[in-house]
């Protein structure tokens, strides 16, 4: 018997075999099963042998088929049951959503070591994985508030989706997993989902989970696990055996046969946008999956997005989702007191304000710990020569290297060109370069400097510790550095973002952030919903004892205090700044109230990519004329012209955007599908040599 399969693989994004290929399955014997839709194979691919996902299987070869066209399937995994229907849903419709292949997004959600295995190398790693055991008896969870019981009750009487709206310190954790253990209580083989933003976050809240429910339940997916580890994982829960998957947004497309319950932590995190590949929302693909295999989704956050929130406004108002509010920190602790230092009345150059410094070394001789916010690691974001102009330009790049003064070098951060500093500034020979600006490494050293003569309360010299990209290199590092935070041997923690998400800093009374007014004005419209969730998340860090919350502080050092950012972070009063920010998107048209694309080009020149993104327009612009429902399509879409990127230039690599934006989702995802055959066509005309790739991006958080 013969079957005839069309079968997704990895193939390069917008190649010319890009759908699903037609591959021949022998049936050799009477008792060998015949293929179904789900399973894995390995078929042949020019001079490779790939992996494959059997997507749908004919007994009779298709009419459009050449004769002796079709190759042969090399093998078939039998051992491994078959990928679930709702699974290749998921994964067609992001392929279709974020315009890439089929193959590229499946391939990508499976485990790279699964690529490489036969199925007598599958069936030996299987038999390693351990038996099905009994049920555990869960440990006990935390005695519940007022308002996580009204949570939970919600969450088990309503459908959802359900977005918890809860103030750092509020319990919402302790909520997520009552809410997973009702749920595998009810049900033997229910299956959860707990997503986090970051890798580094994933280890303490692991440890809490596998605490309450047992190691042989919990498996982690995130990016830092190495291929086997990752391949484990993926197989325990293919199998059901792990009830639990704790990951990043790579998670959102593991294979979990009996799932019931997703969360997605800390909802508003930008890290949940894939920004290489298929540039997907794990936030909300988890959305769509919860509605694709009928499992309840909990989105939470402190600030959600704004499309979040709007999403969940009154049911009478066209909110989808259903808001649970979650105001008081457990245990009755008070949110931090927040303080604005207006730095205009500050003496020139003051990098940390003479109240602040108080401030600090008051804490500091009580024995409580206090933090200080920078996003920006290094020593300065640039070297310069006041004599000629020169600034440590990146030769690879349209930025500036950054100084590192631990190791004397200066570094690019987009393409990781490094050199040592200079003796003296190359274009004049002045040996006198300074630092321009603060990072990280400035901010350690400075407060050293500033509080030499402080003594802890046992008479030791003041512990300061920096936490960043930079100083969290080294594996174990960052699991090191955030010991010493917990036990109290840190009296400052110094850092970027990485110190201002999820972590439950005990000791922690003030919180500062130094010089946040960058994102004010930035040409980004997401740049002020970027820059009040991360200060409200910092702030949320202090005060979490409750027995010392009362006097916990927040401090922002800005030239513009009235700002209405820090109006409303003064009031902690996340719908309030909400309001306002979704007003002025209404007004100017911007998402929630409409949706975006950016397509971009990268090439040798900023010319060529240009000239490809207006091309593309221009043909597809010509194309409706001869063509009325396209037509019709384009009137409800804005092209912009291309224009180029905020960093135009990366590695030698010029690049350029084109935005498209229509108040109709479908309108614009018809005229993104309209594009591709344009842009394959103008990408073979000799006008547009030199050109390296294009890509599109579906609902980007950067514009």
């Amino acid at each position: 018997m013969q079957q005839w399969a069309d079968i997704s693989v990895q193939t390069p994004a917008h190649s010319p075999v890009a759908g699903l290929l037609t591959y021949r399955h022998v049936v050799t014997t009477e008792n060998s099963p015949g293929l179904t839709e789900g399973t894995l194979v390995r078929v042949p691919l020019g001079s490779r042998e790939l992996l494959g996902v059997v997507w749908a299987v004919q007994d009779h070869p298709p009419a459009t088929l050449k004769e002796g066209s079709v190759r042969d399937i090399a093998g078939v995994l039998e051992a491994l049951p078959p990928l679930s229907a709702a699974w290749r849903q998921l994964v067609q419709f992001a392929a279709h959503y974020y315009q890439r292949s089929i193959g590229e997004v499946a391939m990508a959600a499976l485990p790279p070591q699964l690529r490489d295995l036969n199925a007598t190398q599958l069936a030996r790693r299987l038999k390693k994985q351990a038996a099905h055991t009994a049920p555990p008896a869960y440990a006990a969870g935390l005695p519940l508030s007022a308002q996580q019981t009204q949570a939970l009750a919600e969450i088990a009487a309503q459908p959802g989706p359900f977005l918890i709206f809860g103030a750092t310190g509020s319990g919402k954790t302790e909520v997520y997993l009552q809410a997973v253990q009702r749920r595998l209580e009810a049900d033997p083989q229910a299956q959860a989902l707990l997503m986090v933003p970051e890798i580094n976050l994933t280890p303490q809240l692991e440890e809490r989970i596998v605490a309450r429910f047992g190691a042989e339940q919990v498996v982690s997916m995130h990016s830092g696990m190495t291929p086997a580890q990752r391949l484990q994982s993926w197989l325990a829960a293919h199998s059901g055996r792990a009830r639990i998957v704790l990951g990043t947004r790579m998670a959102v497309f593991a294979s979990l046969p009996h799932l019931q319950l997703i969360i997605v932590d800390e909802e508003h995190d930008p890290s949940y946008k894939q920004q290489e590949g298929a540039r997907y929302s794990a936030r909300d693909l988890a959305i769509y999956r919860g509605r694709l295999e009928g499992a309840k989704v909990i989105l939470g956050s402190a600030t959600p997005s704004l499309e979040s929130w709007h999403h969940s406004r009154p049911a009478q108002e066209g909110g989808r989702y259903q808001r649970l509010l979650m105001p008081e920190r457990v245990g009755r602790g008070q949110l931090p007191w927040v303080r604005r230092v207006d730095m205009n009345n500050q003496p020139r150059k003051t990098v940390l304000s003479a109240p602040l410094l108080t401030a600090i070394q008051a804490r500091v001789e009580r024995g409580e710990q206090c933090m200080l916010l920078l996003n920006r690691r290094g020593y300065a974001p640039v070297l310069h020569c006041a004599d000629c102009g020169w600034k440590s330009e990146c030769s690879h790049c349209s930025a500036f290297r950054v100084f590192h003064k631990l190791d004397r070098t200066l570094r690019c951060h987009h393409c990781g060109f490094t050199e040592r500093v200079p003796r003296a500034c190359p274009a004049c020979g002045n040996a006198d370069i300074a630092p321009l600006g603060r990072g990280t490494e400035q901010l350690e050293e400075h407060l050293a400097e500033l509080l030499i003569h402080v003594r802890r309360p046992d008479g030791g010299p003041v512990h300061i510790l920096r936490i960043d990209a930079d100083s969290t290199q080294r594996k174990g590092a960052l699991q090191s550095q955030l010991a010493q935070v917990h036990s109290g041997e840190v009296d400052v923690l110094v850092g970027t973002q990485m110190i201002a998400k999820g972590h439950d800093f005990r000791r922690i009374t003030l919180v500062a952030a130094i010089n946040p007014d960058n994102a004010l004005f930035s040409s980004d419209f997401r740049a002020p919903e970027r820059l009040f969730a991360l200060l409200m998340q910092a702030g949320g860090r202090a005060g979490r004892e409750a027995s010392q919350s009362a006097q916990s502080e927040m401090w922002v050092q800005t030239f513009h205090p009235q700002h209405d950012v820090f109006a409303a972070l003064k009031k902690h009063d996340y719908p309030a700044f909400a309001a306002s920010q979704l007003v002025e998107r209404e007004q100017a048209g911007l998402p929630p109230w409409s949706f975006q694309a950016l397509l971009r080009a990268d090439a040798r020149s900023q010319d060529v990519a240009q000239a490809f993104l207006n091309a593309a327009s221009h043909a597809l612009q010509a194309q409706a004329a001869q063509d009325p429902d396209l037509d019709g399509l384009l009137a409800q879409v804005s092209l912009y012209p291309a224009v180029p990127m905020s960093i135009q230039r990366v590695a030698n690599v010029e690049r350029a955007q084109m935005l498209i934006e229509s108040p109709s989702r479908m309108a614009l995802q018809k005229v993104l599908a309209e594009l591709h055959p344009t842009l394959h066509a103008q990408r073979a005309l000799p006008a547009h040599k030199g050109l390296i790739r294009w890509l599109v991006d579906v609902d980007p958080l950067a514009i």
